[in-house]
């Protein structure tokens, strides 16, 4: 039996027209929008619909609109599998196996995850990351910083261009964020420490250093304020135990415990990604086709870059869940 993995993108996946099509043709969909507007207080799906941009691009909303269109794609896939009787127990010979092994999420994606786990209710995850969203950006108010994204050079070399930074520059910080594939990392911390690595990644012959347009030093030590505002929210929410094994970001490893969780949710706010481990993992344990689940592809090109041989699929509108349906897929 096909052996599938369903992960959720994070920020920079975000789109003004998002969602869109699953509201106006799938009545799942828009019940979640709905629910997620009266939750928030405010259109979040008019956000995702609509914009302006600016405000969708604003880390406190873009959040919670990732996850409310995650969540909206999850659900209308859930639905139309229950109805076609594509679950684990109904599978034809060679279909695609709809109920997961593993979920994984990038970054704030993470908390997509939780929810299609069944270890985090959706209103819970929407007032959370929404909350997560606030801490990180009066974090970074408090400790502005920045990030880029390194393409051409390999761990280690980078590794060592942020030790000669931080070294160089001993009140400044900055350190790996993300490892998104081999061949693309992406950096954080204070901008003069970030500068002077830009510079030592660029002669040691990085392809391409492409500055990101954020002021949050994301997984990095600038979000320690944030990290310890939201411990005590994390704290106050119920989270369950997850029905299906969540490969968790700072350790590449199943979390299948409450408590793993808690402590999960906060230490990846200064802690690097490790999405390569994680994806490697996942294929080690026997996962042969990741299906993306949310807006845009991103997760599905770092996956192939990470490995060619597993399976992609991507689901992120009316478009991806008829070709699954119809057992085809990108």
């Amino acid at each position: 039996m096909e052996k599938v993995a369903f992960v959720f993108p994070g920020q920079g996946s975000q789109y003004v027209g998002m969602g869109r099509d699953l509201y106006e043709i799938y009545p799942e969909a828009r019940a979640l929008f709905d629910e997620a507007d009266g939750i928030l207080g405010f259109s979040i799906s008019r956000l995702c619909f609509e914009g302006p941009k600016e405000e969708l691009d604003d880390t406190i909303n873009t959040q919670p609109a990732i996850l409310a269109m995650s969540v909206a794609c999850f659900k209308v896939l859930d639905t139309r599998c229950k109805e076609q009787g594509k679950g684990r127990e109904n599978l034809e010979p060679g279909t695609l196996n709809l109920e997961p092994a593993f979920v994984a999420g990038h970054s704030m994606g993470e908390y997509t995850a939780l929810v299609a786990a069944g270890a985090l209710d959706f209103a819970d995850g929407l007032k959370l990351v929404r909350e997560r969203g606030r801490v990180m950006k009066e974090a970074g108010e408090q400790n502005p910083g920045s990030m880029a994204a390194i393409i051409g050079l390999d761990a280690g070399t980078l590794e060592d261009i942020c030790q000669e930074a931080r070294i160089q520059f001993p009140a400044s910080s900055v350190q790996i964020a993300n490892y998104n594939s081999p061949g693309q990392i992406v950096i954080s911390g204070h901008k003069e420490a970030l500068e002077r690595a830009l510079e030592l990644a660029r002669e040691r012959g990085a392809r391409r250093v492409i500055p990101l347009a954020v002021s949050i030093a994301s997984h990095s030590p600038l979000m320690q304020p944030a990290a310890e505002s939201f411990a005590s929210i994390v704290a106050q929410v119920d989270f369950h135990q997850p029905l299906v094994p969540v490969v968790a970001n700072v350790t590449a490893a199943p979390i299948t415990t409450v408590a793993e969780i808690k402590e999960e949710l906060v230490k990846q706010l200064t802690s690097t990604v490790q999405w390569v481990e994680s994806v490697q993992y996942m294929i080690a344990q026997g996962v042969t086709t990741f299906m993306e689940i949310g807006p845009k592809d991103v997760l599905t090109g770092l996956i192939r870059r990470i490995d060619k041989s597993v399976r992609t699929v991507n689901v992120g509108d009316v478009a991806g869940v008829e070709a699954l349906m119809k057992g085809s897929g990108k």
